[in-house]
């Protein structure tokens, strides 16, 4: 993976809606353009961090599956 984030958030075990609400408050204290990589276990969350990015304007980068766990990367508009 050759995405560099900013900070990290671990969402593993979290069912909706936590991981967009930690995903918000994370971003929240990011700084503009800064990136965040959340990792997830919830397969809700790849259509709600889409639907999360699309409303609050932040850019998703990368989405990747791999057995189960979810990797996304989003800059902070």
């Amino acid at each position: 993976m050759n995405t560099q984030a900013t900070q990290s958030l671990d969402a593993r075990g979290l069912n909706c809606p936590l991981p967009i609400l930690r995903t918000k408050k994370a971003l929240t204290a990011m700084g503009s353009g800064e990136t965040l990589a959340i990792l997830s276990t919830d397969p809700g969350s790849v259509k709600d961090m889409q639907a999360f990015c699309k409303q609050t304007g932040h850019e998703l980068i990368a989405t990747h599956s791999n057995q189960g766990e979810f990797e996304f990367f989003i800059r902070k508009s």
